[in-house]
């Protein structure tokens, strides 16, 4: 490894484990630590000392683990978050979301002492099984000589392949382990610092089979994935499309690869979705997915397309390639580099016998905006949330982080806003309502110098509302808009049917809250509350809280009858 990669901070020599710890975090690059308290103190201890990695204490163990994840989808780095013995399982719990969206987060935890394992000390749980689903690489560390090179496989894991989480757990309830000293050598491998940090080349002739029945296709479409995404292939992808005139739908994870105003933008297909994406998707006659794993979500549990559909697949990881549709051509490797290989040898005359089908797919995008331009545009009080989405389309700034929760939240944004630029990102839960308000905080943090603006609903708000107090103590200034219309009205349709298609009071008391102004409680807290009453008013209280530099809930006042457009089969 050449020496930009590979840096020493200090000699092979007896050191503190927390020394070497800290060093090696900054040395990677950390700039922030999300926990709660109380694991590896002398590490932190020595991070105050040596580093300018910040120490943010939360008020629980899954909010640390979605501000990381936050954290490291924002920014590409991986995200550090940390818990005692005792909350190692919420730690884990809040990893789901990452592992899920494949994001790389570094998760450490204190653990059982071998000489009091089995007699039933205070606490003791085995907690390393409650890892093993949720992470790629799940260890401990008895030894502390073992900390630096079991470190420098923590990140080398997170971030190559697909990336992912990875666990650490640390001898000692409060991972005391830190505190030893031991012969080491605190050596940082900065390649894996960044997701990717390897580039997989395509073999050639996988390419050119896979272009070759591309550019033969009358009525292809591209399926854009979390890969794409995490590739930084956006650029590539576009221009591509544009290459070959084939349009372009999204998975949730990939909604920022291609810009929702672009021409060949259809929208994100799958269960929250768009409905021109669905429709596109089924009227194709070859669908090439490039880093997607072809999940439920994104093909609407394998209704959009059908199985069967003459299929492409082209992806970093060799066991998501074929899963669950049979393919006509694959392609292993990085998604930039196949996308870049194909733009080389792309004949772009092919595209003509594509007009037809881009002047379809342009139909359906017209038929779909007439369809949804009354709830976009409508001046309704309560304010409907699909005017919420237009609004943020309109007025995000140029430089966002949009970041979305799951449930009603995910089906809003996921069919109704779009992005206008590709200097906007998006990024969305990948199924855990509350994560979003969290994961804010975490991206704030990775990017301070762009704007992070979070979309929730109170269901999700309600989650995890005491980081509120975390977010103003450290001035980590995401806004945070909250639909709020007193209940998860998503569960409204389920709870109608089992009361006979109708609801009534008692089926209501299931799903719906207490009335509650949020911003009042954010300016009790500290942060700055702007309630929002009337549709006209969203888009100067978006810019005001992002104006303000400082933690802010934006409340607006929604219809808890509206409900988010299903998904078109």
């Amino acid at each position: 490894m050449d020496s930009e990669n590979r840096q020493m901070l200090g000699h092979n020599q007896k050191r503190l484990g927390a020394e070497v710890i800290a060093d090696m975090l900054a040395g990677y690059g950390v700039s922030h630590v999300f926990m709660v308290p109380a694991v590896l103190r002398r590490t932190f201890a020595e991070m105050e000392r040596r580093t300018n990695i910040a120490r943010i204490h939360c008020h629980g163990e899954k909010s640390a683990a979605y501000m990381a994840d936050g954290y490291a989808r924002a920014s590409g780095k991986p995200g550090v978050c940390m818990a005692q013995v005792i909350g190692a399982l919420n730690l884990a719990a809040g990893l789901r979301d990452a592992y899920l969206a494949h994001s790389p987060v570094i998760a450490i935890t204190g653990g059982r002492d071998p000489k009091t394992k089995f007699r039933k000390v205070y606490q003791e749980i085995d907690d390393i099984p409650a890892f093993e689903p949720v992470t790629k690489f799940n260890a401990t560390i008895d030894d502390i000589t073992r900390a630096p090179d079991m470190l420098r496989q923590a990140f080398r894991v997170a971030t190559t392949g697909a990336p992912g989480p990875v666990h650490l757990q640390f001898r000692g309830n409060e991972g005391q382990l830190d505190a030893e000293e031991g012969e080491m050598e605190a050596l940082v491998e900065k390649q894996f610092a960044q997701v990717p940090p390897f580039r997989p080349q395509p073999q050639p002739e996988h390419v050119t089979a896979a272009l070759a029945l591309l550019q033969n296709a009358e009525r292809p479409i591209f399926v854009a994935g979390g890969g794409v995404r995490a590739s930084g292939a956006g650029r590539e992808l576009v221009q591509l499309a544009e290459a070959l005139q084939i349009p372009v739908v999204t998975s949730l994870n990939g909604k920022d690869t291609i810009p929702g105003v672009h021409p060949l933008s259809v929208g994100v297909v799958g269960s929250y979705s768009r409905e021109s994406a669905n429709r596109a998707v089924n009227r194709a006659d070859l669908v090439c997915f490039i880093g997607t794993e072809t999940g439920g979500m994104t093909t609407h549990f394998w209704a959009v397309p059908k199985i069967g559909t003459p299929a492409i697949q082209i992806d970093i990881e060799p066991e998501a390639i074929g899963r669950n549709y049979p393919l006509q051509a694959s392609v292993l490797g990085d998604a930039k580099s196949v996308l870049a290989a194909m733009l080389a040898q792309a004949d772009k005359a092919s595209a003509a016998k594509r007009a037809n089908w881009v002047k379809e797919i342009g139909a359906l995008k017209a038929e779909w905006y007439a369809k949804y331009k009354p709830l976009l545009e409508s001046d309704a009080m309560p304010i409907n949330p699909a005017r919420i989405c237009h609004e943020l389309t309109q007025h995000v700034p140029d430089d966002a982080i949009v970041i979305v929760d799951t449930g009603h939240a995910g089906m809003w944004m996921g069919g109704l806003y779009d992005l206008r630029k590709d200097t906007q990102s998006y990024i969305r839960s990948a199924g855990h309502l509350g994560w979003a308000f969290c994961a804010g905080i975490g991206a704030k943090a990775a990017c301070p110098e762009r704007p992070v603006v979070v979309f929730t609903g109170d269901a999700g708000f309600w989650y995890h509302i005491g980081e509120l107090e975390t977010q103003v103590r450290w001035n980590i200034p995401s806004v945070t808009l909250v639909n709020n219309n007193g209940g998860g009205n998503q569960s409204k349709r389920g709870f109608d049917r089992v009361y006979g298609g109708e609801g009534n009071n008692r089926s209501r008391e299931l799903w719906t809250y207490n009335p509650m102004n949020f911003a009042k409680i954010a300016e009790d807290i500290g942060a700055l509350g702007i309630r929002v009453e009337k549709p006209s008013e969203i888009g100067p209280a978006l810019a005001k809280a992002i104006a303000s530099k400082r933690p802010a809930v934006i409340d607006v006042a929604t219809d808890i009858e509206a409900l988010a457009p299903t998904a078109v089969a």
